[in-house]
């Protein structure tokens, strides 16, 4: 798996890692808090969190690219790449937040860049998936 280092910004008060997806070794279901998570503040066992919490960073911490709009508590969107999907989880208290300016068209514009295996944008709002065309 490729190493992916941060650029030079900090999660902050964002805890949309610990809500937002599902997270098997802590049983903890997508779009519910992980009774790990201090909201706003972080994870209680941080030291001994899972691997999978470990490994993560979100595109707004890996890509240097995204204004600051993009700032998970900004956006109330968490964004990642799996290969050449960018899944975006969405905060269901925001439900719309991907169809607003300037998401929408940064989704959009994604979702038509050209890849060697093909690129696709998936977005998840709660228990609704849509595809970005």
């Amino acid at each position: 798996m490729q190493q992916i280092s941060p650029v030079n910004r900090a999660c902050g008060t964002c805890t949309l890692c610990c809500r937002l997806p599902d997270i098997d070794a802590l049983d903890k279901p997508a779009n519910e808090w992980c009774r790990n998570c201090i909201e706003g503040q972080g994870c209680r066992i941080y030291e001994q969190r899972p691997q999978l919490c470990r490994d993560f960073l979100c595109l707004w911490m890996t890509d240097e690219g995204l204004s600051p709009a993009w700032d998970p508590a900004q956006s109330h969107m968490m964004i990642y790449r799996q290969g050449p999907q960018i899944t975006v989880l969405v905060d269901p208290d925001f439900p719309d937040m991907w169809k607003r300016e300037p998401y929408a068209q940064q989704l959009s514009s994604w979702a038509r860049q050209p890849g060697t295996t093909g690129q696709y944008v998936i977005v998840f709002v709660g228990d609704a998936v849509f595809k970005v065309d």
